[in-house]
C-alpha cells in the first residue's frame, strides 16, 4: 500500500536562534525560549527536525547541548553577533558559514538574521514605542532599526497577543505576516522550599508578605508600587513586608520605604517557593506584551493584582498602573480579603490552565510547517 507525504517527515529543519539562553539570569525573553523548547519536546515525533543556534559558547563544554538537540554556534560573542544583524551584516564572514545550511529560521526575539532564507521572528512588545522614556537612547535606537528589518524581511511574525497584534499591525501596516501565539506558563520546577526559606530568612523575612517579580527598570513601574506599598502597609491585617525579585535592569530604582526588601535574582525553584509562600503578586507595568509572573502566580495559587495585560484575561485584580492609590488598595484586597482572594485563586489557576508549552510550540511548528 502506498503511504501519503509525512507532514513531519517532509518538513524542513527548523533553527531556533536561543542567544538568550546564554544570559543570565533569564529575561522574560528567554523564559519563552526556553518554554517553546519545553513544548517542542513534549510533542515528541510531531516537531520538525530542530537546531539551536547561538552565539560563541563560553570556554568549555557548550551548556546548550545538555538540551538535547543539535547546536550551531556563531564565531562570534552574542553582542557583536547581535550588532552585526541589525546592521545587516549577515552575508559575511563566519556569519554566513553558520547561516548558510538553516533552511528555516526562527528568531525567538528581534535580534534577527535574514540571510535569504524564510525567517519567522517573535515581537513580544512594542514598548520602546509605546513608552519611549522607560529605554535608554541606545535601546530605542536598536529595537527600532531591528523592528524595520523584521518589518522588510519576516517570512512571518509571531506575537503572543491581540493586543499586541494591532499594535504591529498600526507600526508596520498591513501587509506584514502575523500569528498570535499566546505563551504558555508552565515552566517553573518543583519548589525548593529551603532555599525559599534560606532567601527569606537572609532578608529577615519571618511573616507571611506580599511578592513582586520583575526586572528593576522604569517600564516595571516599580517606583508607584513601592509607593503603594507603603500606603497600603498600615491597613494589612499585618505589616506584611513586600518582597521584590528580580535582577537590576537600568535606570534608578524607588526610594527605601519601610517593609520592602529586594532579593535579587533568584533560582527557579527558588522562585516557585517565594510564589507559593506569597500572600499575592503585585505586578503592575506600565505596558505588557505578554506578562509572565502574573502567569507563574496563578499556577501556584496566588492572587494577582496586576495593570490590564494579556496574560492575566481579567482573572487578576486589574488596576491602573498610574493610580497608586487604586494599586494600594488592591493590594489591602488581595493579601487581606479571604472571600476576593478565594475567587482570585480559582479564576487565576483557570487561567493559568488554558496556556500550556506543549499548545504554544505545536503553533509555532504550525507557521513552520506552512513555509515548505
Amino acid at each position: 500500500m502506498t503511504r501519503g507525504p509525512d507532514p513531519v517527515a517532509d518538513a524542513p529543519e527548523v533553527t531556533i536562534l536561543v542567544d538568550q539562553l546564554r544570559r543570565r539570569p533569564l529575561s522574560g525573553i528567554g523564559t519563552y525560549v526556553r518554554g517553546l523548547l519545553q513544548g517542542l519536546r513534549e510533542l515528541d515525533g510531531d516537531a520538525p527536525p530542530l537546531v539551536l543556534g547561538a552565539s560563541r559558547a563560553p570556554g568549555g563544554a557548550d551548556p546548550l547541548a545538555r538540551l538535547g538537540f543539535a547546536v550551531r554556534t556563531s564565531a562570534l560573542p552574542g553582542p557583536v553577533m547581535a550588532r552585526a544583524w541589525v546592521r545587516g551584516l549577515e552575508d559575511r564572514g563566519p556569519l554566513a558559514r553558520w547561516l548558510r545550511s538553516a533552511q528555516v529560521i526562527h528568531a525567538t526575539s528581534l535580534a534577527a538574521p535574514y540571510p535569504g532564507r524564510p525567517v519567522t521572528v517573535t515581537v513580544h512588545d512594542v514598548a520602546w514605542k509605546e513608552v519611549p522614556d522607560t529605554f535608554p537612547a541606545r535601546g530605542r535606537d536598536w529595537h527600532e532599526r531591528a523592528f524595520r528589518r523584521c518589518v522588510g524581511h519576516a517570512a512571518a511574525v509571531i506575537v503572543p497577543s491581540e493586543r499586541t497584534a494591532e499594535l504591529v499591525r498600526a507600526a508596520a501596516g498591513p501587509n506584514l505576516e502575523l500569528r498570535v501565539v499566546p505563551h504558555g506558563g508552565d515552566h517553573l520546577p518543583v519548589a525548593d522550599t529551603a532555599g525559599g526559606q534560606a532567601v527569606l530568612a537572609a532578608l529577615g523575612v519571618r511573616t507571611p508578605y506580599l511578592l513582586s517579580v520583575s526586572t528593576l527598570e522604569p517600564r516595571k513601574n516599580l517606583v508607584r508600587l513601592v509607593t503603594a506599598y507603603g500606603r497600603a502597609r498600615p491597613s494589612l491585617p499585618e505589616p506584611w513586608p513586600l518582597v521584590v525579585v528580580g535582577p537590576h535592569g537600568w535606570g534608578r530604582g524607588p526610594a527605601p520605604v519601610p517593609g520592602v526588601v529586594f532579593a535579587g535574582a533568584v533560582a527557579d525553584g527558588v522562585l516557585s517557593a517565594l510564589y507559593a509562600g506569597a500572600r499575592c503578586l503585585a505586578y503592575v507595568p506600565l505596558v505588557e506584551g505578554w506578562g509572565l509572573p502574573p502567569l507563574e502566580a496563578m499556577g501556584a495559587c496566588v492572587p494577582v493584582v496586576a495593570s490590564p495585560m494579556p496574560s492575566t484575561s481579567g482573572a487578576a485584580l486589574e488596576v491602573d498602573p498610574l493610580d497608586v492609590e487604586a494599586i494600594a488598595a488592591a493590594l489591602v484586597v488581595a493579601a487581606g480579603e479571604d472571600r476576593r482572594r478565594s475567587a482570585l485563586v480559582t479564576a487565576g489557576l483557570e487561567r493559568f490552565g488554558e496556556l500550556t508549552w506543549a499548545r504554544s510550540a505545536r503553533a509555532h511548528v504550525e507557521l513552520w510547517e506552512g513555509l515548505r
